[in-house]
């Protein structure tokens, strides 16, 4: 008990109310000092450059010419339950603390509840007597929120400069490149932009729009723009194998002065040497763990991630690799940055900013574990806070008036290696009876030769399952490159909540993908020849019963009304483009 404290509290709080009520109070000469008085005027802070991107803020004030710290000052206002306590006193108002050895000061409640919230956020309110550590994108967040309350700040440029833009959603006028061959929508322009600013400060960050809306052509204007600067060191994008090709031939379409070099292949170690003199050099993230020895010897401009969801897991082998690349400027790609928890959205930034969320445990314990078990909203915004500046989100439904009625996305997928040599073993063998039907001068076996050959060599490309069975001396290969493709593309679709109607010929490859729908839990509709419920199937899709409708192309190509359907693929489209 320290009756001094109680004498200062009387002093400050009572009195005032006694000589509102009419009282005069008078105090003898050897009655307890006021309490200090905060003085505005000599609140200073310091940000410091430590380097690699990271910066110390150290703030105080003085009090009769005594010199206080404002971090224990502030860890007293976090025991006093200050934010909740002053949530409806007016900012005028001065709040009064106490020091361990009885003195008490009076702080103005509006100033003081705008510096520990700004400061408590980034600090998850531990305060101690260390310097306060944060990233770049946080000193600059930072100061933007204390210039208001504290004077002068010593800063170093490049935070004043980033601190000085209003949103970095909504950065400089940069100009389009010349040589980009296409006219960008309003939205793939900002998003051009960002990307600029963030190579511009230094920072890394994700593009996370919907699929669809043109990560790669952004990405590519941005790689223009990087070379028109006089970077001239190659950029290296990482994607999955059956998008990789898809780069090139964006590449070649929109911005054909790019040097483009495809790493792939069995004699891909042959184009190495092509480095020196490629723009933007593509690999696959099965390929990069294969040749990490000669990809992390090199220098890399700029480091694109495609799908960047295939680093979600930050143990695992490609994870660790991508994080052993020497680059200057990283951007990761994805539609899909959190499929299952915030630990996939950690691992990305670990790659992109290491620090910037702590490790993984300090992010559990700060982040994941109060927002996605105890659903903190408080949490939920520290952490939009602190990424927010670093990702550029747009869905389909925000950019609607940009988009055109329907967009046509072919997917061109390689087949695997036993795909390959399954597909050129019935080629041959079709092809000698072909040939030998010809000779015999039976022109419609021939035909019937040749149309079957054709059918079969289709289902080969959809799944080797629909004709292991009906051809002797099979591998039984269960393998398809264009079904793991649609899997990948099932779950980016499912993470956008879209509704999705699946067509093919063959509703034996149906069944194929009824089998894997089942085994995710996904709910599904299909609808064959066979099926005799046909309106009620139809019924139920617009009701939002189920995310995925199955439909064989003769059963369901007309009379169909599916207006809640915002995806069609067409998994083997049909000769006729009408179809």
């Amino acid at each position: 008990w320290q009756p001094s404290l109680y004498w200062q509290r009387f002093r400050h709080e009572a009195t005032p109310a006694l000589e509102k009520r009419g009282w005069k109070v008078t105090f003898g000469h050897n009655t307890i000092d006021k309490p200090l008085q905060f003085n505005a005027s000599t609140l200073r802070t310091e940000i410091v450059d430590e380097g690699k991107g990271w910066f110390s803020l150290s703030a105080g004030f003085e009090v009769d010419g005594e010199y206080l710290d404002l971090q224990p000052i502030l860890a007293t206002l976090v025991d006093y339950n200050f934010l909740k306590v002053t949530n409806d006193m007016p900012d005028g108002q001065e709040f009064l603390v106490f020091f361990p050895d009885g003195r008490g000061l009076t702080l103005p409640v509006g100033r003081f509840r705008r510096i520990l919230t700004h400061l408590g956020e980034l600090m998850d309110f531990n305060f101690t007597s260390k310097p306060i550590r944060m990233h770049k994108v946080e000193a600059a967040e930072i100061l933007k929120h204390i210039s208001k309350d504290i004077e002068h700040p010593t800063t170093p440029s490049e935070i004043t400069t980033l601190a000085a833009q209003n949103s970095l959603f909504k950065t400089s006028n940069c100009d389009i490149p010349a040589t980009l061959k296409a006219t960008l929508r309003d939205y793939q322009a900002e998003g051009f932009r960002w990307m600029q600013f963030l190579s511009n400060n230094n920072l890394h960050g994700i593009l996370a729009d919907d699929m669809g809306l043109g990560k790669t052509m952004q990405t590519l204007t941005h790689i223009l723009a990087e070379k028109e600067k006089g970077n001239i060191l190659p950029c290296l994008v990482i994607a999955p194998t059956s998008v990789v090709e898809n780069w090139q031939r964006e590449a070649k379409m929109f911005a054909p002065s790019l040097r483009v070099t495809i790493l792939q292949g069995h004699n891909r170690h042959l184009r190495f040497n092509l480095l020196a003199d490629t723009d933007i050099a593509l690999t696959s993230y099965a390929l990069l763990y294969r040749d990490l020895e000669f990809f992390s010897n090199q220098s890399f401009h700029l480091l694109v991630l495609d799908e960047a969801q295939h680093i979600k897991n930050s143990s695992a082998q490609v994870s660790q690799a991508v994080r052993k690349l020497n680059t200057r400027h990283r951007i990761c790609l994805s539609g899909t940055p959190i499929e299952n928890h915030l630990g996939e959205l950690w691992s990305l930034f670990d790659f992109l900013m290491p620090g910037l969320l702590g490790d993984a445990e300090s992010f559990r314990e700060t982040f994941r574990t109060p927002i996605e078990k105890n659903k903190n909203q408080h949490r939920a915004d520290a952490l939009s806070s602190k990424v927010g500046p670093l990702i550029l989100r747009r869905t389909k439904d925000q950019v609607a008036t940009e988009l055109p009625p329907k967009t046509e996305i072919p997917h061109i997928i390689d087949l695997g290696e036993d795909e390959k040599d399954l597909y050129e073993t019935v080629r041959s063998t079709m092809d000698k009876h072909v040939r030998r039907a010809l000779a015999a001068k039976t022109g419609q076996q021939a035909q019937i030769m040749f149309l079957d050959a054709l059918l079969k060599l289709r289902q080969i490309c959809c799944h080797s399952k629909l004709i292991e069975s009906k051809i002797q001396n099979s591998n039984n290969s269960t393998t398809s490159a264009k079904f793991n493709h649609l899997t990948n593309l099932l779950e980016t679709l499912k993470q956008e909540n879209r509704k999705v109607l699946i067509f093919s010929q063959f509703t034996s490859m149906l069944d194929i993908i009824e089998e894997y729908l089942v085994s995710q839990n996904t709910t599904y509709l299909k609808l064959t020849g066979a099926s005799k419920n046909r309106q009620e199937m139809v019924e139920q899709f617009q009701a939002g019963e189920a995310e995925i409708f199955l439909i064989s192309l003769k059963a369901g190509g007309t009379g169909l009304t599916l207006t809640n359907a915002d995806t069609v693929i067409h998994y083997d489209p049909w000769w006729n483009p009408a179809v």
